[in-house]
């Protein structure tokens, strides 16, 4: 189940323009960006998902009771990393309020990030990827954080220099751009990570395509995300759609290996993590609950969602 509807037409015996965005496209793209900005920004002026107010008009169109986008409100943004795996050294890093809870994965540790390394992190929030990213690749290393939200590079710009007092680096710096349109020159990036930010976004195949530009030869490829392992059924997505866009807007785990694998990057591996959906429903997050309350009877959440890494190079 893609969101992606245009990818389907492309072939040898189609015209150039066959996969060019329709204008009903275009302006649906637009419309789920929008709403994911309002969403985020409402986030970054409030910290987290579980200080915004029960409301329709949260990221992705979605009612904000308890919990949002990959934002969960039973429990702090701190025991959500520890349980996905940060290590105490790694948060001591991260500037206060860095860290708003919306991680699904740590892509920091799965890209084995070396010092000197240029890290790009799409969808950088309030940069707490961005400032673990930096203390690992050091002095000699950079990390530029982009994100399409104002308030979140604001927000992400101000912890910067909490971040040189606790590192003594100056090497992260935080750029307003949409993850489809790289503010990123060709070929310049070591590393691109990302973290529960792909799946909102409503052109992932033009994402791809701008991961394999922006990679120098060689480069490698770290995110976590939200996938689904099978189909939602059809009541169901539909009041996701309504719901999280976190949830409504992943894609199946064969969709992002054929996206990844179209813009030519390779040694994927893609390690599916339905556990973290399991300690979601532990945790008894609201969100979870009103999913597996509209799934068949002697089904949960984690049948069909889970939490994905995904690794790849670009060829050398």
């Amino acid at each position: 189940m893609s969101t992606d509807k245009n990818q389907s037409c492309c072939g040898p015996n189609n015209g150039p323009d066959c996969c060019s965005p329709t204008t009903t496209d275009a302006a649906r793209n637009d419309t789920v960006r929008g709403q994911v900005r309002e969403g985020y920004a409402r986030i970054a002026q409030t910290g987290s998902w579980s200080a915004l107010q029960t409301g329709p008009d949260s990221s992705c169109g979605c009612s904000t009771a308890g919990g949002g986008c990959c934002g969960l409100a039973t429990f702090t943004p701190e025991q959500l990393a520890a349980a996905i795996g940060y290590t105490q050294g790694e948060l001591a890093v991260a500037p206060e309020g860095a860290n708003m809870g919306l991680s699904c994965g740590n892509p920091t540790a799965i890209a084995s990030l070396r010092p000197g390394e240029i890290v790009l992190d799409l969808g950088a929030g309030g940069g707490f990827d961005c400032f673990i990213a930096g203390a690992k690749v050091g002095a000699t290393g950079k990390v530029i954080g982009v994100d399409m939200t104002p308030e979140m590079v604001t927000k992400a710009r101000r912890n910067v220099d909490s971040y040189v007092g606790r590192t003594g680096y100056s090497n992260v710096e935080f750029r307003l751009g949409e993850i489809e349109n790289l503010p990123v020159a060709d070929a310049s990036v070591d590393v691109v990570i990302s973290n529960c930010v792909l799946n909102l976004s409503p052109d992932k195949p033009r994402v791809w395509a701008e991961i394999a530009r922006v990679l120098k030869p060689g480069g490698r490829v770290a995110v976590s995300d939200l996938a689904l392992l099978k189909p939602l059924p059809d009541a169901v997505q539909q009041d996701l759609e309504a719901l999280v866009g976190c949830v409504a807007g992943a894609v199946l785990v064969e969709d992002t290996r054929a996206q990844a694998t179209a813009v030519g990057l390779v040694n994927l591996v893609l390690n599916s993590k339905p556990q973290y959906i399991d300690a979601m429903m532990n945790w008894e997050d609201p969100l979870y609950r009103k999913i597996v309350d509209a799934l068949p009877a002697n089904s949960k959440p984690s049948d069909y969602i889970t939490s994905l890494d995904v690794t790849a190079a670009k060829r050398s």
